[in-house]
């Protein structure tokens, strides 16, 4: 896997082959981080993070920090491998953990950006839309789900911004009220 610009532009992690993680592909990791924008100096909680790949891109882009939270063990160890070669590892903290029980045990902690790509075969609407206590007032939220995953999100706390589908995954992008 590869790192497609900023400071880390180019350089390779190592991801996790034959596994229930489903890496973005460049194509859509940079369209997600084109719409982002400048994200200089930002927060993010990067939620079922697999191998890292959405918090190496949000990290060489400028962000200040990012929470990379995976429960697969071999997923984790490979994130936390990755961050060490990279040589980011004090601007992304790694956790093994359900994503439930770490929103439970941080429930005040908030950030700038929440980039949540659930495994695709397992991901529960209510758990997503819990996730987005998260968000700091004005932030982005964006999930990334199979097409036609019939996802709605109808809270009064976030406003869709816009909806974009890239063939195998849809991202929806909401703004925190």
């Amino acid at each position: 896997m590869r790192i497609i610009s900023g400071t880390l532009g180019g350089r390779t992690f190592n991801s996790v082959s034959g596994h229930r993680t489903h890496p973005m592909s460049e194509k859509i990791r940079g369209a997600l981080f084109n719409s982002l924008g400048d994200i200089q100096g930002l927060t993010v909680l990067d939620a079922y993070a697999g191998t890292g790949a959405m918090s190496f891109e949000a990290i060489s882009r400028g962000a200040l920090r990012s929470v990379a939270i995976d429960l697969d063990t071999a997923a984790s160890r490979t994130l936390k491998e990755n961050a060490f070669s990279l040589g980011v590892e004090d601007s992304i903290s790694t956790t093994r953990a359900a994503i439930k029980g770490w929103s439970r045990r941080h429930a005040n902690e908030t950030f700038d950006i929440l980039l949540l790509d659930p495994p695709y075969d397992n991901f529960d609407p209510k758990e997503l839309i819990n996730l987005t206590k998260h968000a700091k007032q004005g932030g982005l939220i964006v999930i990334s789900l199979p097409p036609k995953s019939g996802f709605r999100y109808g809270e009064s706390r976030q406003k869709l911004l816009h909806q974009k589908s890239y063939g195998d995954a849809e991202l929806f992008f909401y703004r925190q009220l």
